[in-house]
């Protein structure tokens, strides 16, 4: 690839040369042209735009770089994460569009593409991008709007974090700096209390003087058509010695004042408007303050009609004898939180030592679609030998929350406290909690808090050797567990589960798993229930040697019986969890756009869970009979083409009575799987079952990035990355691949793939059980203990193995000779499903249900 990408890379400022001068405005380069992604925007797109977004690419041949209009067609592309920063792409077909609602601005857009390998030899000359030469073209207009940091089309003027709507992005937000010094005139202003007569009257009301308490995340409220510039808005309590009202920061002054207006400022308003308060939000609880709340106002910073003027004063120049409240704060330990209710408030800090991958919940009833981001995170304080559990949601602070690791110390503001049956309390985040990590604590509020203090004099008895044994990062979490009974969620309208917390659930067919997994974004969590057999379970040892040496997931994947994993589109290796595969051809037309060659389609396809037959040898032979020649030489030539990139693997697993190829369904007369499973169970009727089986969506092996791992300060950048979203932006000092060559798991001795075949018998689907064998695994940390004969069902029940009385844990012979009591059980399954990016799906089975478990509707 590297021979090549010079090649191409020589003529990209060629190809985008030969396009202007064509006049067909259209061009298919007679060699693709290899480029990198360097940089990936997302914003609101005009009404034409089918999910609502568009996407602007910037990619560099080593030389040269140029930002990009990515067609909607090739969207599903970046909402997998099949093209990210860092991949390499081959152009082969692209567009030059002239924006005809705009004088002299047009952009070249990419139409058909192929993504390649992490790099093809192309960023590893770079080391300043920034250096890199911007490709214009000067005689259509002004070459500034090229690189500027605004969209290309539908003359909109920001862009959007890339994975969520909340996170300000972009050098339009101006950031926090120390107010200059100012004179404001205090002697005319009113107070809080008395802006009800001029709400009840036309006059101006007069400035007012408050301090800030608290501070809400961004909300964006932007929808295709809609005619406003920045469409956001973002809530603020603020106080002064009459009482606290609410304050409604609008549009253009967002990006102007928002990072600006942090807690405990002082403001000086003047020309606000007044209106009647939105009573359907949330608000924060500030029961500590001996002051009146005013909810019937709110104080409205509109960028014009009128024009707000908004003054800070820096905190030396604030006066005493403006009896402005200071900011109040309830700081509770994890001893006490124990005691406190439900949906209460708390403030709390902790020294972090478990930090959870970044995941994304969609909300379904938002148009355009939206998706909220969050992370779990486990933090000490010394009070309990529990720690804190939080579910932390983005809050507007991208740079904080994206930089949570073991060892910081953790301020998270406006906690609600959540009880759910069965497991220990945990805190969830509220729209307005600030967040706070080392670095950041300095002149805060709440240094000088007692039990702030209190933490800091704890934290100096302890020795970082001893707590960074404890620490981990990532892996497959859900909180909290499933609880001890099951009750089926009556809505039916409602078939998918966003959040899944809780026992709740629909009830879906197995059949209908296909669907949601095709349906899937990058990092999207739902947590699904079906109910069935399970008709085959194998034991495999995770293969912790083999991973601390160096050798990749790809290299070690255990093939599972009966089916094949296959590499799509190229873009991540067919090792993956829970990748999905094909064994019979698409029915479907290809489409005429860029997916158009068969390669293209399984770009395209993604991660779909396509339906996969069970073979029979007699029913591969009479397929291979009734298959055109020309679809085997086709076929032929796609294996090949994967065969020859070292980056593509296709692999197939032969099962004791049939298999399946990943492309066409023909099985070659013997293939042995590269790790067989240290002990397995078939139910006796499984293999005459499978005949009649017409779709399985099939998982397989297990991913390093779905087991928690320890935390190493010198790998802190590397597993921050991986832990972290797809970043916007590719720098030289972030890695190309999340794969970590020293990949240290936390306590994990082995794992369960269970098959679990629909009520109907004709749909199954296999899933990834991993037990918690080691208080260590931050999946433990809350999950009742509860001791057990250590037989299948009850560790598919419990979640956990038990401790032998010598002290070891059950062999997986051992585990396995109980599993004949699964012969006929009728269960419900709760399983965790989520896109880990590209193609790779994680099925994990989080629960068992036996039917006495369940409770009916």
């Amino acid at each position: 690839m590297a021979e090549g990408s010079e090649t191409a890379g020589a003529g990209l400022r060629d190809t985008l040369e030969r396009l202007c001068s064509s006049r067909t405005l259209r061009l298919k380069p007679e060699t693709p042209v290899c480029v990198a992604v360097i940089g990936l925007d997302r914003y609101l797109s005009d009404e034409r735009a089918t999910d609502g977004y568009s996407y602007d690419v910037t990619v560099t041949d080593g030389t040269w770089r140029v930002k990009c209009l990515l067609s909607s067609a090739l969207h599903p592309l970046v909402q997998r994460n099949a093209l990210h920063c860092g991949s390499c792409l081959s152009v082969t077909q692209l567009s030059f569009v002239y924006d005809e609602r705009r004088f002299s601005q047009s952009y070249v857009c990419l139409e058909e593409l192929e993504c390649g390998a992490e790099d093809a030899g192309i960023l590893s000359s770079v080391k300043t991008p920034n250096a890199l030469r911007w490709w214009t073209r000067d005689e259509i207009g002004n070459s500034m709007f090229w690189h500027a940091d605004a969209p290309l089309q539908s003359g909109r003027k920001h862009y959007l974090s890339l994975w969520n709507n909340e996170d300000p992005h972009g050098r339009v937000w101006i950031p926090n700096t120390p107010p200059p010094d100012t004179v404001v005139d205090v002697s005319k202003i009113c107070l809080l209390g008395d802006l009800d007569m001029f709400f009840a009257s036309s006059r101006r009301p007069l400035p007012l003087l408050v301090r800030v308490l608290h501070r809400s995340r961004l909300r964006f409220y932007g929808k295709p058509g809609q005619n406003i510039d920045f469409p956001f808005q973002a809530y603020f309590e603020v106080a002064d010695q009459s009482g606290v009202m609410s304050m409604v920061l609008w549009n253009d002054l967002c990006p102007e004042w928002y990072h600006r207006l942090v807690v405990g400022s002082v403001v000086y308003l003047q020309h606000y408007s007044l209106k009647k308060s939105y009573q359907n939000r949330s608000r924060p609880q500030i029961g500590s303050l001996p002051l009146l709340s005013f909810t019937n106002t709110e104080i409205c910073l509109n960028p014009r009609s009128p024009s707000a003027v908004i003054t800070v004063i820096p905190p030396k120049s604030v006066q005493p004898q403006w009896s402005l409240p200071d900011v109040a704060y309830n700081f509770s330990t994890r001893h006490e939180i124990e005691s406190l209710s439900s949906n209460q408030a708390c403030d709390v800090i902790g020294l972090v030592t478990y930090v959870g991958r970044v995941e994304r919940i969609r909300n379904r009833n938002s148009i355009p679609e939206k998706f909220w981001t969050y992370r779990w995170v486990h933090a000490v304080d010394g009070t309990s030998d529990s720690p804190f559990i939080l579910e932390i949601f983005a809050s507007s602070q991208p740079d904080i929350f994206n930089n949570i690791c073991p060892m910081t110390y953790l301020v998270c503001t406006q906690m609600r406290v959540c009880r759910e049956a069965g497991c220990s309390v945990y805190l969830t985040s509220s729209t307005e909690t600030q967040l706070f990590i080392t670095g950041c604590h300095k002149k805060q509020p709440y240094v000088s808090d007692p039990k702030v203090k209190a933490f800091i004099q704890w934290t100096k008895t302890l020795k970082d050797s001893v707590i960074l044994r404890k620490t981990a990062v990532g892996g497959h979490y859900s909180y909290p567990p499933p609880s001890p009974t099951f009750t089926p969620h009556t809505t039916a309208a409602n078939t998918t589960a966003t959040a899944g917390h809780g026992a709740s659930l629909p009830l879906m067919a197995v059949a209908d798993l296909q669907g949601e997994i095709e349906s899937l974004q990058y990092r999207e969590c739902r947590r699904l229930a079906i109910q069935g057999h399970i008709t085959a379970v194998r034991y495999h040892l995770w293969p912790q040697k083999a991973l601390q040496s160096g050798v990749t997931a790809e290299q070690n994947t255990p093939q599972l019986e009966g089916g094949s994993v296959a590499a799509s589109g190229g873009s991540a290796p067919s090792s993956s969890t829970g990748s999905v595969e094909q064994s019979k051809r698409l029915s479907v037309a290809p489409p005429s756009n860029s997916m158009s060659s068969p390669k293209r389609r399984r770009i395209e396809q993604g991660t779909k869970a396509l339906q996969r037959p069970y073979w029979t040898r007699a029913k591969v032979q009479s397929e291979r009979q009734m298959k055109l020649p020309e679809e085997e030489e086709e076929e032929e030539e796609e294996e090949g083409g994967q065969e020859g990139d070292s980056n593509q693997t296709t692999q197939t697993a032969q099962s004791p009575q049939t298999a399946g190829n990943s492309e066409t369904g023909s099985v070659p007369d013997s293939q042995p799987s590269i790790l067989q499973p240290s002990a397995s169970w078939e139910s006796s009727m499984w293999p005459l079952l499978k005949q009649d089986v017409t779709s399985c969506i099939s998982c397989g092996s297990l991913d390093p990035e779905s087991v928690p791992e320890r935390f190493r300060f010198d790998d802190r950048e590397v597993l921050l990355h991986r832990i972290n979203l797809s970043p916007s932006r590719w720098t030289p000092d972030v890695p190309l691949s999340t794969t970590s060559e020293t990949h240290t798991p936390v306590d994990c001795a082995g794992y369960l793939t269970l098959t679990v075949l629909g009520l109907n018998q004709q749909a199954a689907v296999d899933a990834l059980f991993i037990p918690v064998f080691s208080p260590e695994d931050p999946r433990g940390v809350g999950m009742p203990a509860r001791v057990h004969d250590n037989t299948l069902m009850s560790c598919l029940s419990s979640g956990h193995m038990c401790v032998q009385a010598n002290g070891a844990y059950l062999s997986a012979e051992a585990l396995m000779s109980s599993a004949p009591a699964l012969e006929e059980e009728r269960l419900v399954c709760v399983l965790d499903v989520c896109l880990l990016g590209q193609n790779k799906v994680e099925i994990i089975c989080s629960k068992i249900y036996r039917t006495a478990d369940v409770t009916p509707v």
